[in-house]
């Protein structure tokens, strides 16, 4: 287990939820487990940075220099029934639907895209400052991650900032958030690097409850220090919650267990 991961078990007990040293009460912060509902076929050669689902079909944004797109998946075959490549010289990062578009960013690029949620077809680029990781949607407003404890909102119309929130875990700030999804209300992230997903106050930015997701890549048959769990897809309708990580050759439907 990552340092990491260690200090998100540890902030998530409740012997550090009662520990006399803590500065003041905060929010309890739940350890959920899961199991497994079904598997699915994963492209073994993307490098999955984002994933929604949307009528029936997988969305997934890639990442990597010369190799980034975003497609629409077969869920049952794991390949893609359309796909449109980024530019060579672009990183390819989270990607999420607005509309009947698609809105996705770059790592470092500072340049985000729009496409045609029926075609994929390519609709217009747009400029931010800083890092580009995760997006999700939540109640109208973009919300990207890049690395940090911060959250940002944008108008997903103008791409105007509009917002931000700082995410913390037991009262600490909390980096290395990644690609998002918004689920009932809050927000959900995939933290780079760990076998963890967190659940995040909207309101107040405190992490709920941490997923403990161990055992998943070794099921999935990913190897390599890259081949870390990303991705995260809510299908609302049905209630499905599916995961993937970078380059593994399956993809999960997946239920909480415990959340104690």
């Amino acid at each position: 287990m990552s340092l990491f991961l260690a200090f998100l078990a540890a902030v998530a007990s409740p012997a550090a939820q009662a520990a006399p040293s803590a500065p003041a009460p905060q929010q309890a912060v739940a350890r959920c487990g899961y199991r497994i509902v079904r598997s699915y076929p994963h492209d073994p050669q993307s490098f999955t940075q984002g994933l929604f689902w949307h009528d029936g079909h997988l969305y997934e944004g890639t990442g990597q220099y010369g190799r980034s797109r975003v497609a629409r998946l077969d869920l049952e075959s794991g390949k893609a029934v359309a796909q449109t490549p980024l530019p060579a010289d672009q990183f390819g990062e989270g990607i999420v639907r607005w509309r009947d578009q698609i809105i996705g960013v770059t790592w470092q690029g500072g340049v985000g895209h729009r496409w045609r949620l029926s075609d994929l077809k390519p609709l217009g680029t747009f400029r931010y400052a800083g890092e580009g990781w995760g997006v999700a949607m939540l109640e109208g407003r973009l919300v990207l991650s890049d690395g940090t404890p911060m959250l940002r909102f944008f108008d997903p119309a103008t791409m105007r900032e509009t917002g931000t929130l700082a995410v913390t875990i037991a009262g600490q700030p909390l980096p290395m958030l990644n690609e998002l999804e918004a689920i009932d209300g809050e927000i959900w992230a995939n933290i780079w690097m760990t076998d963890a997903i967190v659940r995040i106050d909207p309101a107040s930015g405190a992490v709920r409850a941490v997923i403990d997701m161990r055992g998943l890549k070794d099921d999935a048959g990913a190897h390599g220090s890259d081949s870390v769990l990303n991705g995260i897809a809510w299908d609302a309708k049905a209630k499905r919650l599916f995961v993937t990580g970078k380059y593994w050759p399956k993809l999960y439907e997946i239920a909480l267990t415990g959340c104690d």
